[in-house]
C-alpha cells in the first residue's frame, strides 16, 4: 500500500511518475509529507513547478524534512514558491483533528 489516494489513470507520464515517487522516498515520514501535497497539487502543477518539485524529490529525506520543519534553514536555491507552498499545505495553526 502507498498511501495515495489519488488515482494517477488521468495524469500522463510525467506526472505519474512524480506522483509514484512522491510515495516512495525510503522515509515513511517524507513520504506522506511529499505523497500527500503531490496527490492534491500533482495535476495543477505547472511544467515550471514539475521541474521544482523533481528537484526536491532528489534532495536526501533528511536534508528535506529538515528544511520542511524548520529545524535548518532552506538553501536560497530551494527556497521556491512551489517549496513555500509545499510547506505551507504541511502547516497547521490548530488540531488536525476536531
Amino acid at each position: 500500500m502507498t498511501g495515495t489516494r489519488r488515482t494517477s489513470a488521468d495524469l500522463d507520464p510525467r506526472r505519474r511518475k512524480i506522483l509514484f515517487r512522491s510515495w516512495h522516498r525510503g522515509m515513511r515520514e517524507m513520504d506522506l509529507l511529499m505523497g500527500q501535497f503531490a496527490d492534491a497539487e500533482i495535476d495543477r502543477l505547472t511544467d515550471g513547478e514539475l521541474d521544482t518539485f523533481e528537484l526536491l524529490i532528489e534532495v536526501p529525506d533528511r536534508d528535506l524534512l529538515a528544511w520542511l520543519t524548520g529545524e535548518r534553514d532552506t538553501p536560497a536555491n530551494y527556497d521556491t514558491p512551489l517549496f513555500q507552498r509545499l510547506r505551507a499545505f504541511h502547516t497547521h495553526a490548530g488540531p488536525i483533528h476536531s
